[in-house]
């Protein structure tokens, strides 16, 4: 790699505030604000919006949102998939 041509990548902390979630792993990222991990050493802190324990994907809470009965529209239509 090229000397100082690179941001500097070191730990960082990443925090869900909606899920009440926190994750050190190493990023290029930074930020102002600091928070003191459970190792007892001062980390920069990053507060994300979604994390993997609060994303609808990752904790299986996803739903169907069907307007105007349309998936009932369709089953009736063309039938079950495993109808066959």
């Amino acid at each position: 790699m090229k000397p100082g041509i690179h941001p500097a990548y070191g730990p960082v902390v990443f925090r869900d505030r909606a899920a009440d979630f926190a994750f050190l792993t190493r990023s290029t990222a930074t930020s102002d604000k600091t928070i003191e991990w459970e190792d007892g050493n001062t980390y920069p802190v990053i507060d994300v919006e979604i994390s993997s324990k609060s994303h609808p994907f990752y904790t299986g809470t996803a739903r169907v949102l069907d307007t105007a009965g349309r998936v009932e529209r369709f089953e009736r239509r063309y039938g079950r998939r495993g109808a066959r």
